[in-house]
């Protein structure tokens, strides 16, 4: 078998109707890519997801799907997908047709430059409190872990493989993923990509577990950022 160059790794609850169309979607984007796979990671869901992506995989047979055993949340979820990838670039995206696979070359593109490549939604098509809570989240994560990022929630973004190796992740720590990479010299780079409404199914996050939820988590990673070690051997005798 080729060696797997790209790795979509795209976790998944409850989103049986969206399933056909994404798939069509990103085979149409990644028709011309030879060697990549589709990891789909069933977390948990009591719906027929699990159902449509075992039809879809007779089909289009570059699909892997992992099926956790509980509903163990988007983290646990991208683990498990990163853990099962083969490819050298990795790849992660929503599987609620909200982001756009025709963005996906557009981030393949920076890794010439960059180790991390960030989807940037600048023209969000959610209900305005969920805009509104983004927002927030966004602001309180910059000015408590000393980053830049313009919006950390988007879920489309392009790693180099090596960068993934070095990290360990703890639960809910998928949304500090571009801090974390920089602790470990990563280059990031966000793009503006497209934001699609959704069409089928309900969002799994309101303000109050994108928001106070993640306090705990920022705690932690601006405990990391203080106390991670920095120096430098001048020579060895």
């Amino acid at each position: 078998m080729n060696e797997i160059d790209i790795s979509l790794v795209i976790p998944l609850h409850n989103e049986e109707e969206s399933l056909p169309f994404l798939v069509n979607e990103i085979s149409d984007t990644m028709a011309s890519h030879k060697n990549y796979e589709i990891i789909f990671i069933d977390d948990g869901s009591t719906d027929g997801s699990l159902s449509t992506l075992i039809h879809l995989k007779e089909k289009y047979p570059r699909i892997r799907i992992i099926k956790l055993k509980d509903r163990y949340g988007q983290t646990s979820a991208m683990d498990a997908g990163f853990k099962k990838a083969k490819g050298r670039i990795i790849v992660t995206m929503d599987a609620d047709l909200q982001n756009d696979p025709a963005d996906i070359d557009k981030l393949l593109s920076e890794l010439n430059w960059y180790d991390i490549v960030i989807g940037w939604r600048s023209e969000r098509k959610d209900t305005w409190l969920k805009r509104l809570s983004s927002r927030i989240a966004n602001f309180v994560r910059n000015r408590i872990t000393d980053d830049e990022i313009k919006d950390v929630g988007c879920t489309l973004k392009a790693y180099k493989r090596e960068f993934l190796d070095r990290v360990k992740l703890y639960n809910g720590m998928h949304r500090f993923l571009p801090t974390l990479f920089k602790m470990e010299g990563a280059r990031v780079k966000e793009v503006k990509v497209n934001h699609r409404p959704r069409r089928y199914g309900r969002s799994k996050y309101n303000v109050r577990n994108r928001v106070f939820k993640a306090i705990y988590d920022l705690i932690a990673v601006r405990w990391m950022k203080r106390r991670r070690l920095i120096y430098e051997i001048e020579e060895e005798l």
